[in-house]
């Protein structure tokens, strides 16, 4: 029977989505532009599954990218896979991006790695890997920090992500990929699955979001006059 998959991350700059067809990717986008998640991934499913001759009814599951990530991308994936999940009845899964990447870089090197990506205030979100066979274990939990605060033992590590880009004399040693792959993302999700692994739907923030609901009015009226 055939399995088809919807892979979507918003966690990096990369708005990317792609579909996996019995493991194998057959269709996939991603399009750079960190401030417009909300306008760009909708069109961006849509061209995916049309690329494979696909509708949603097609779909079995939903992989989606959990972060860690800045709080307003994030939050537009996983509400859009889980919505979609919901709509059509099918299973969704969360993996962390960090260890999309990781993924990504162990299809051709060996070794420890650290995947740092921009977490913006400029800070970066970061985890330490040792890439063994194709496959990438992570050794830390996800962590948020400034660039200059890493372990002195992580910056002599390859760096997957954008952060040696932005950060190149806390983060020296640059490496690819620089965003998240959601063929990667799927790929990690179908193995975790296959070994009986449950990927719940947690979005790893990290830290506050950005914008705050209001402890109460704030009145101006008694500014500047007197009693």
């Amino acid at each position: 029977m055939t399995e088809v998959l919807l892979a979507i991350d918003t966690a990096t700059s990369a708005i990317s989505t792609a579909v996996l067809i019995d493991g194998e990717v057959h269709a996939q986008r991603s399009v750079i532009d960190p401030r417009r998640h909300a306008e760009v991934l909708a069109p961006s499913i849509d061209r995916v599954l049309r690329e494979a001759s696909l509708t949603p009814a097609d779909l079995d599951a939903v992989a989606v990218g959990i972060g860690p990530g800045p709080f307003t991308g994030l939050r537009v994936g996983i509400v859009t896979a889980t919505t979609l999940g919901w709509a059509r009845g099918i299973p969704v899964h969360g993996v962390c991006s960090l260890d999309a990447l990781a993924h990504e870089y162990a299809g051709g090197h060996t070794g420890d790695v650290v995947v740092a990506t921009d977490a913006r205030r400029k800070e970066v979100y970061w985890a330490r890997y040792v890439a063994r066979d194709g496959v990438a274990v992570r050794q830390t939990d996800p962590a948020v920090c400034r660039p200059a605060d890493l372990p002195d033992d992580i910056r002599t590590l390859p760096a997957v992500g954008r952060a040696a880009v932005l950060y190149p004399a806390d983060v020296p040693y640059a490496a690819h990929p620089l965003d998240v792959s959601a063929g990667a993302l799927g790929l990690v999700a179908l193995a975790r699955l296959a070994a009986g692994e449950a990927l719940p739907v947690r979005p790893l923030y990290l830290r506050r979001p950005d914008v705050h609901e209001s402890t109460g009015p704030k009145s101006t009226l008694l500014q500047g006059r007197s009693s």
